[in-house]
């Protein structure tokens, strides 16, 4: 795998991954989508079925 940010996302795709915030929060979901900006969808999280994240908030993104 590449270490190319969108590389490791498009691998991730409809994997589970913990995506950690500017603010401190952390959500884990599949993820189910995401964008050239890094804006993320998140399914089947704690908080909601569906989570957009906008990538601006990005910290870090495990797979």
């Amino acid at each position: 795998m590449s270490g190319r940010p969108l590389d490791v996302l498009e691998a991730s795709l409809q994997e589970e991954v913990t995506v950690r915030l500017k603010g401190g929060e952390e959500y884990e979901g599949i993820l189910t989508g995401y964008d050239q900006h890094m804006n993320l969808v998140l399914e089947d999280t704690d908080e909601e079925d569906t989570t957009i994240i906008r990538g601006d908030n990005l910290v870090s993104i495990n797979p």
